[in-house]
């Protein structure tokens, strides 16, 4: 079993209000890239906190990097009184381990917001997720980061260049090696808490897509709503219609 890890957490709010929302990023990202989420809740009376994930950031180093190991992470990462989380949204490898830490472990969020989430990669998806990250690695710059996505808002840019110095290149290649069977399906299927997906468009790149939407929606606790334009990461390709369609799936 794997021992969890103590993340370190950021966050935007009152730490005193009522409502608290988890920040989960995705690989080779940092708890600081989900601030559009936190600033969005933050002036709606949440109070949010990202962590960075083992592996990334500030966040310890450790030799499993299986989505069991990320999601038994979160699984004891709690807000400080102990209750259930009013809400976690993960984003890609976040919305997996969430997805999984649920799953796992009685009353640890009461809702689910999933950002473009990697609930099932099949090899192709595996190697555009390889092709991705090679590239970063093989030229951090801003201006490398900029030319590959024109549209960010200069925090992200920023954000994302410094969680590229910041990363464990072999944290990353070891979440590709140790999860030959990437698959969270079943876990998902599980849940009685309601989830929300949030995807990319299809027609740009989505992770969640195709039979993996036919069989998620059976289920009548999950729905989802797509980012047109938008590729994987929504919330920095299209903020504002992401962020509506935050708001009205927490109505």
């Amino acid at each position: 079993m794997t021992t969890p890890l103590v993340l370190p957490r950021q966050g935007w709010g009152d730490p005193s209000s009522p409502r608290r929302a988890l920040l989960v990023h995705g690989l080779g990202s940092a708890g600081a890239l989900m601030w559009r989420f936190g600033v969005e809740l933050s002036e709606r009376g949440w109070f949010a906190e990202a962590v960075d994930l083992r592996g990334h950031g500030r966040a310890p180093r450790a030799l499993d990097y299986t989505i069991g190991a990320y999601a038994a992470d979160l699984g004891v990462c709690r807000p400080h009184d102990e209750k259930p989380w009013d809400l976690v949204i993960g984003h890609s490898l976040g919305g997996a381990a969430a997805v999984v830490a649920a799953a796992s472990v009685p009353e640890w969020t009461d809702r689910l917001v999933l950002i473009d989430p990697a609930i099932q990669l099949d090899e192709p998806d595996r190697e555009q997720v390889r092709e991705s990250q090679q590239r970063q690695f093989d030229d951090p710059s801003a201006d490398a980061v900029r030319a590959e996505h024109p549209s960010w808002h200069p925090l992200d840019i920023e954000l994302k260049v410094q969680s590229i110095q910041e990363v464990s290149r072999w944290a990353v290649e070891q979440t590709n090696e140790q999860n030959r069977e990437w698959d969270v399906r079943l876990p998902a299927l599980s849940l009685d808490v309601p989830i929300h997906v949030i995807a990319g468009d299809p027609a740009v790149y989505s992770l969640f897509r195709g039979d993996i939407v036919d069989q998620l929606l059976t289920r009548p606790s999950i729905t989802m709503s797509v980012v047109e334009g938008a590729g994987h990461s929504p919330h920095r390709d299209a903020p504002d219609d992401t962020m509506r369609q935050l708001r009205e799936a927490l109505a």
